[in-house]
């Protein structure tokens, strides 16, 4: 009796653990039919740019556009910094379409302009960027045809990448970045000004004429005590490494290394330049409205923006934030957002701030997707770091993952789109446009025959089907 008991029990505990196993495969099979809980959304890419010298010649600022006929319209350009003289007199940046979803592609156009970005505007296609002063070209026939590259403004430095546009009211905006003091000796974001460029959509957006700058606005310029390096951030760690305004400083670099190697004249090594923290600063700005009535930011007359930037701050997960207000004269004024407290407010928690993002708004969901890298150790001490780690440990630029909002402030994960193993490969700084209920995405990306992470040698193409069911 105690022997069929035993059984009995034994069957039981069988037929349960089965139906746990059931369960859980059931589990797995709804989750891996919505996409489980994390899982690549768009692994598999298509090679738009390749670079005919990795070691030498990086692939830089993707831009995508996605037209109402279905036609795809990309631009991406070569690093130029160690080109021989005879390849900086080539055209260097690329626009290609693609007709058959981005299957294929086809090379269209050549030119000369940095950081260019593809947009649509009064049944035209642009790509505005800069070469120095602000530079723009632009097609009537859905990027078949490109007339003459012609410059916007005369003796000035611009920098950006290929953001976001925001269209309402008949008008198009965008945000550029100019250069301003030139003391910081490096890395300038702290001196880089976010301007915010208007013009109407059906005027001739190659005419000067068009366009209605903001005024300039600099992080050094702006908060009390940088330029004394005596910030006023107490309690929040930034900047997170030693600011020496005007000059870079090196983590890696103690007092008695700096005495050592400024008595015997000598500069300090690669192995600890290459880690190096410039002032603090912002750069790579997005401009948004908030269309949500029940928003503290909210303004009814639409006449107010939102200017999100990289910040660089040495820390991870943080971005920079400013207001931009046209005036009943037509300007536009930049300035400080604030909380409901009155406090001036800058900085707001961000997935992937620190790095290159790209925030679209889609219409249809009244919601903001943001597409950004995944920092996975930003604490590391950078003595630790393996040797192709690129400079400080919140440098990573192997993920590329997806978020939305609904109010530009609270962020869901929605997925990630691509990654690679390597810290010397690359998925990063990558531009988005929607294409029916897909995002098409292209890519600075960077394989094994990359020089870095940041200089990589490709530009990929990846497509993230029926995007809007990501939502929950």
């Amino acid at each position: 009796m105690r022997g069929m008991c035993a059984l009995m029990i034994c069957a039981a505990a069988i037929t349960f653990a089965r139906a746990q196993d059931a369960a859980a495969n059931t589990v797995q099979q709804t989750e891996n039919q919505i996409g489980g809980p994390v899982r690549p959304l768009a692994q598999d890419f298509v090679v738009v740019g390749e670079s005919p010298s990795p070691e030498r010649i990086p692939i830089y600022t993707p831009s995508i556009l996605a037209l109402p006929n279905g036609r795809l319209v990309a631009s991406y350009e070569f690093g130029t910094t160690r080109m021989t003289p005879e390849e900086k007199k080539s055209q260097y940046t690329f626009i290609l379409t693609s007709d058959d979803h981005g299957k294929t592609w086809q090379l269209r156009h050549r030119t000369t302009i940095i950081h260019g970005r593809i947009f649509s505007a009064g049944g035209k296609v642009y790509m505005l960027g800069h070469k120095g002063d602000l530079r723009i070209v632009a097609s009537a026939d859905n990027g078949e045809n490109w007339g003459e590259t012609v410059n916007l403004t005369q003796g000035m430095r611009w920098h950006q990448s290929a953001c976001d546009v925001w269209k309402t009211r008949g008008n198009i905006y965008l945000v550029m970045e100019k250069h301003t003091e030139g003391k910081i000796k490096g890395w300038d974001v702290g001196e880089l000004a976010p301007v915010l460029m208007r013009a109407k959509e059906t005027d001739d957006l190659t005419k000067p004429s068009a366009w209605t700058f903001s005024n300039e606005m600099t992080m050094a310029n702006s908060i009390p005590g940088y330029k004394e390096n005596k910030l006023p951030f107490e309690y929040f760690g930034v900047p997170y490494y030693t600011q020496n305004y005007p000059k870079i400083t090196y983590p890696l670099l103690t007092p008695e290394k700096a005495a050592e190697y400024a008595a015997q004249k000598k500069k300090p090594p690669r192995e600890i330049t290459k880690r190096n923290f410039a002032p603090m600063g912002w750069l790579e700005s997005n401009v948004v409205q908030i269309t949500d009535p029940n928003h503290y930011w909210y303004d009814p007359t639409g006449h107010t923006f939102h200017i999100f930037m990289r910040a660089h701050t040495g820390r991870t997960n943080y971005a920079a934030v400013l207001k931009a207000v046209e005036k009943d004269d037509g300007s536009i004024q930049v300035g400080f957002e604030s909380a409901p407290s009155g406090e001036k407010l800058l900085y707001l928690p961000f997935p992937g701030g620190h790095m290159r993002f790209h925030v679209l708004y889609d219409a249809q969901t009244k919601l903001y997707w943001l597409l950004c890298s995944q920092s996975t150790d930003s604490m590391a001490r950078p003595e630790t770091m393996s040797a192709d780690q690129l400079n400080l440990p919140g440098n990573e630029r192997q993920r590329m993952v997806l978020y939305f909002s609904k109010n530009m402030v609270d962020w869901c994960f929605a997925g990630l789109v691509a990654k690679v193993d390597s810290s010397k490969q690359s998925r990063h700084y990558a531009s988005m446009d929607i294409d029916g209920d897909d995002l098409v995405i292209l890519s600075r990306s960077g394989d094994e025959r990359a020089e870095s992470a940041h200089n990589g040698n490709l530009a990929t193409f990846h497509r993230v089907k029926n995007f809007r069911n990501l939502v929950y």
